[in-house]
């Protein structure tokens, strides 16, 4: 072999090397990935027989415990039946069959893979709910975090940053990692805009609130090609997500990596 073809051979090898090694790196980026949505969905102690099976089913993808997603909060269908004759049946047979119009206009699915007596520990449950302070309640409640950004001054309804740093909250850096991994298909990498789907950092700067990008996300927009994120993201994953983006849309985080 010739010393050109020697070299031309170690290129090609390494090239081949890159390779591989950026095949590595995204394999390894899918598995940080899968491993943190098990992290988001896993909670500590022991949990409630019927908080248990409705979490192996699949009513947390269009439920939150005391947030309105697709469907109500189940502290507000718990203080909706509170102390009404009939209640457990009411809701049993809801469940079961699948129910419209107590709610709003979005059908929720018959489950008939649920027997009675697993329903009846999910309603149960639910029925023993209280309401409690939530992160959408102390955004309602007016208190603001204030930003200045190039001489101007910003305002969010949560915290971007860490007390007394600039390294973004655990909740915005998650909510980074999420967007790149899935979002930015069609969002555009870093929240810039795609050409596929809207920018969503100029669609909350125009004033699209929390409520209606969990919804949109949760339900997806059929006519237009976005699937529904529900059963894959959860809620709390979904809150994530619009903290960076409306951290970004603020700019009050860039693009790249934030600093966490």
């Amino acid at each position: 072999m010739t010393n050109r073809q020697d070299e031309k051979a170690g290129r090609m090898k390494a090239r081949y090397n890159i390779i591989g090694a950026s095949v590595i790196g995204v394999a390894a980026a899918g598995l940080i990935a899968v491993a943190g949505f098990a992290a988001d969905t896993s909670s500590g102690g022991a949990m409630p027989k019927g908080e248990t099976i409705a979490k192996g089913s699949d009513c947390f993808s269009c439920h939150a415990i005391n947030q309105k997603i697709v469907g109500p909060a189940f502290t507000s269908v718990a203080a909706k039946f509170a102390g009404k004759k009939g209640a457990e049946t009411t809701l049993v047979n809801a469940v079961k069959k699948g129910h419209v119009g107590t709610w709003g206009k979005v059908p929720m699915p018959p489950h008939p893979q649920l027997s009675d007596a697993k329903i009846k520990e999910i309603i149960s449950w639910i029925l023993s709910l209280k309401k409690t302070k939530t992160a959408a309640a102390e955004a309602a409640s007016g208190k603001t975090y204030s930003y200045t950004v190039k001489g101007k001054t910003l305002s969010t309804s949560f915290p971007i940053y860490q007390a007394g740093t600039k390294k973004v909250t655990p909740e915005v850096f998650r909510g980074y990692e999420l967007f790149n991994s899935y979002c930015f298909r069609c969002h555009g990498e870093d929240a810039v805009g795609g050409s596929y789907a809207p920018n969503l950092r100029r669609s909350l700067a125009n004033g699209m609130k929390e409520s209606k990008f969990v919804s949109i996300a949760m339900t997806g927009v059929k006519s237009k090609g976005m699937p529904s994120w529900a059963g894959f993201f959860s809620p709390h994953q979904i809150h994530a997500i619009y903290q960076y983006t409306k951290a970004r849309s603020v700019a009050v985080v860039g693009t790249g990596t934030p600093k966490h």
